[in-house]
């Protein structure tokens, strides 16, 4: 398989790994609405934040959308799509050193992007799939990035959206109308594309000239180059005329006996005057209640970048957003990746959130089919973050006042607003903080044992079971003892009061006094914090 190197790889490819993990604070000034109703907008460094986002939602999400710089090489406005603001210039400096002191603008996309993309992977549910947004600029690269990380045979599509509705006559050589989404599964064998809901446009071409009692319905062809041994025979039109075949090279697709049957009962059409070429009858009322997605999005059906920059400026500051986002996506393009990606209870990921479209999207499609999915966005500039992406999803949520005065409702819902602690979880000397509480370290815990989310309700030493075995945590005083001796440390005593497993058990705690008990009991001890250096 073809694979993609450049300057600075090396130094990347499993950086991942080297990401401290650090905790989500709450800021509850800046929440909005139902807090706890799942949705949560992140501010901070995505790499940092999706490390930190891991222990609670690793193989939870079922579609992941990402717009990342596009990498056009214009500097010229402040959400820069170069690649080249200082935080990743800071980041490429720790990470590949001297050596990314020269990197060219394809290079730094790439050292960016890649320990991204490994994270995110890990988010996907086995039933999951990741859209990424790109232009002509990094898709080849993105494509063969994608191929070494989620693996080539999981490439569902590549999507032409078409974001434009008029030709830019100021273009150097083609106007260019469109963008991409590459599409891959965690598993595509296995992925499948919810169909599309159907449009007036669709069932438009469904009518009954002949006034079927069957309803509306439209003909599809009853011949194919597909080879049928019960296809060949003559048919009588209505009319009288006689068809020998399908014609040369062709087939029916049905036998004579079952074509007569179809023709008894009134399901071929021959034409206005009985005498076309019969063709097969499909009735609107037996058609599924969807259409296959296809790999075209015209801007009719899911909206353009002018729409989108009209959505924003509706609902944020002018200046601010102005200044900031030249090219948003519209909700409708959004919404068109949920219908295909996601159920009604669906967790969706966007890590380069920006104008928080994601999330409005989201909001708008639970409230267009009663759903009630939910949404994790994360935002690196603390000023974007706060005054555009939480500020926009919070008047999509409660509602607001447009520009002409009238009142908008809201679409429900809320959201929690997060920041990254400024201290890892760990201190210098690989020591878990003091402030870290048992609810947070059990997420670690439950991550590092199991790689995926926890789900509990971190009240109990027993955190759960996974695959046949029981998952304990001794810390910061569950037991109510936080003696040297007690509550943190595994003594028979403390063993006998634990919630009861009578199968394999994993117990974290800070030592182990039980000698050869634990081996009878059936317990793998693991001492803390050494056993979670991930």
């Amino acid at each position: 398989m073809p694979t993609l190197n450049w300057i600075g790889k090396e130094a990347v490819v499993k950086h991942h790994q080297a990401v401290p993990f650090r905790l989500l604070e709450a800021v509850p000034e800046r929440s909005c609405g139902d807090a706890s109703s799942g949705n949560l907008i992140v501010q901070g460094d995505n790499l940092h934040a999706l490390k930190a986002l891991l222990p609670r939602y690793a193989g939870q999400v079922k579609c992941i959308y990402i717009d990342p710089p596009y990498n056009t090489g214009n500097e010229g406005w402040v959400y820069n799509d170069n690649v080249n603001s200082p935080e990743i210039r800071k980041w490429l400096g720790e990470v590949v050193g001297k050596e990314g002191e020269t990197l060219d603008r394809h290079d730094r996309w790439l050292c960016m992007m890649y320990p991204r993309l490994v994270l995110l992977r890990q988010f996907l549910r086995e039933d999951g799939a990741i859209f990424v947004s790109i232009d002509d600029n990094e898709v080849a690269a993105l494509r063969l990035v994608m191929d070494e990380i989620f693996g080539a045979k999981n490439f569902v599509a590549t999507v032409l959206w078409q974001k434009v509705f008029a030709p830019k006559n100021s273009a150097r050589h083609f106007s260019e109308d469109h963008d991409y989404i590459v599409i891959y599964a965690l598993n595509a064998d296995s992925w499948r594309p919810n169909l599309i809901p159907r449009d007036e446009g669709a069932n438009a071409r469904y009518k009954n000239p002949d006034n079927d009692p069957r309803g509306p319905w439209t003909s599809g062809d009853l011949q194919a180059r597909n080879y049928y041994s019960e296809g060949t025979y003559p048919v009588t039109c209505p009319s009288g005329r006689v068809i020998s075949g399908p014609g040369k090279g062709m087939y029916w697709r049905v036998s004579k006996a079952n074509f007569d049957r179809l023709n008894q009962e009134g399901r071929i059409w021959w034409g206005e005057s009985g005498n076309n070429m019969p063709r097969l009858k499909r009735y609107l009322s037996d058609v599924k209640d969807g259409v296959v997605p296809q790999t075209m999005w015209f801007y009719k059906d899911v909206g353009h970048t002018q729409e989108a920059k009209k959505e924003l400026l509706e609902l944020v500051d002018f200046n601010t957003s102005d200044d900031v986002f030249i090219t948003p996506k519209p909700t409708r393009l959004i919404q068109r990746i949920l219908q295909i990606a996601t159920d009604k209870d669906s967790l969706i990921l966007d890590s380069f959130a920006g104008s928080g479209t994601t999330a409005h999207a989201v909001l708008k499609q639970n409230a267009e089919d009663g759903g009630k999915r939910r949404f994790i966005l994360v935002e690196m500039d603390e000023n974007i973050a706060r005054n555009v992406t939480a500020e926009r999803v919070r008047r999509a949520a409660l509602g607001y006042t447009n520009a002409k005065g009238q009142a908008v409702t809201g679409l429900g819902s809320g959201f929690q607003f997060c920041r990254l602690s400024a201290e890892p979880l760990f201190d210098a000397d690989g020591q878990i903080r003091r402030d870290v509480t048992f609810a947070q370290l059990a997420e670690f815990v439950w991550f590092t044992e199991t790689g995926t989310g926890f789900t509990g309700t971190a009240d109990s030493p027993l955190l759960g079971v996974h695959e046949g075995r029981a998952i304990y945590l001794l810390y910061n005083g569950i037991l109510k003892d936080r003696s040297i001796g007690g509550g943190n440390v595994l003594t028979g005593p403390v063993f006998d009061t634990l919630p009861k497993f009578a199968g394999p058990k994993v117990i974290y705690a800070a030592a182990n006094r039980m000698g050869a008990r634990a081996a009878r009991e059936g317990i793998t001890f693991k001492q803390t914090p050494y056993a979670l250096e991930m």
